[in-house]
């Protein structure tokens, strides 16, 4: 009896999903970026097959070479090809964003149940995260650097913390919305333990808004891992990573523009896609849309 009345939810919970991929594949703009996320993704994958040269192969007879058939985008100060260093630089950016909005993701979705659920905490949870809130996202990670020291792992860890407030906010939000049903009421009068009901019946409710801010997060998160980088406090160099690639190049912009047009493109590419993204997914998981 149990099966047969989880296949119902099975079958509605599909077609739910693929209603939502319709109305996401109709949406031109977020097409536009999801198809520019995956040649970004492939090429990163594949970045040491795509690579025309090794990202540490110095030739100083080719230093500050313009772009040409050669070397598509062009050389640094230390003869190393560029478009091959932003491929694999895309891995560290990209592994920036990915570990940056996981974190984020967790600590995010835990205190905003928490404060959603258990309205004895609310107040002193809201309180930290507006106390977080009132400082730049990016101001916020570098003081958190200035404490936790300059370095790639310090920066991933100083990004996810300024992303945690907003995350709790949207989440809090959701399931106060939910918390109020009559079903959580009666599940709650039937003895069922609350992680339960949190596993069973708040989180999947609250998913489409999780979906949308992590999207969103996601390419802010590679514009602050990047700003970091830019300033020093992250990746470094000789780490190819496109904040650290446009640092060194700003140096060189009157007679080689392209050290630091070509890697500021991809972040910009990225984050671009991104935002496109998500705001398709916000509208195909609105219910409100036909």
């Amino acid at each position: 009896m149990q099966l047969l009345a989880q296949e119902p939810k099975q079958v509605e919970s599909q077609a739910y999903w693929i209603l939502v991929w319709k109305r996401l594949s109709k949406n031109i703009t977020a097409m536009g970026g999801l198809v520019i996320l995956l040649l970004f993704i492939g090429g990163v994958v594949f970045a040491s097959y795509i690579a025309p040269y090794p990202i540490d192969q110095m030739k100083f007879e080719d230093r500050l070479l313009a772009p040409s058939a050669t070397h598509l985008l062009g050389t640094d100060d230390f003869g190393r090809d560029i478009f091959s260093r932003i491929l694999h630089g895309g891995q560290i950016s990209l592994m920036m964003g990915l570990i940056s909005v996981t974190l984020a993701t967790v600590v995010g979705i835990t205190l905003g149940v928490i404060a959603g659920f258990y309205r004895k905490l609310d107040m002193f949870i809201m309180q930290v995260m507006d106390i977080l809130m009132s400082f730049p996202a990016l101001l916020l990670a570098i003081v958190i650097i200035a404490v936790l020291g300059a370095g790639l792992t310090n920066a991933m860890i100083a990004v996810a913390i300024a992303a945690i407030p907003s995350y709790v906010r949207v989440v809090r939000s959701a399931v106060l919305s939910i918390r109020e049903k009559e079903y959580i009421e009666a599940v709650q009068a039937l003895g069922i333990r609350d992680y339960k009901i949190i596993s069973r019946h708040i989180i999947p409710n609250i998913l489409s808004p999780i979906i949308v801010m992590t999207t969103l997060l996601f390419g802010e998160s590679i514009l602050s891992a990047a700003a970091l980088s830019f300033l020093g406090l992250g990746a470094q160099p000789p780490a190819p990573e496109w904040g650290a690639m446009v640092f060194v190049g700003r140096t060189f912009l009157s007679q080689a523009w392209w050290m630091s047009l070509f890697p500021g493109l991809a972040i910009m590419l990225v984050v671009l896609a991104f935002n496109m993204l998500g705001d398709g997914l916000r509208d195909a998981l609105d219910p409100k849309q036909n």
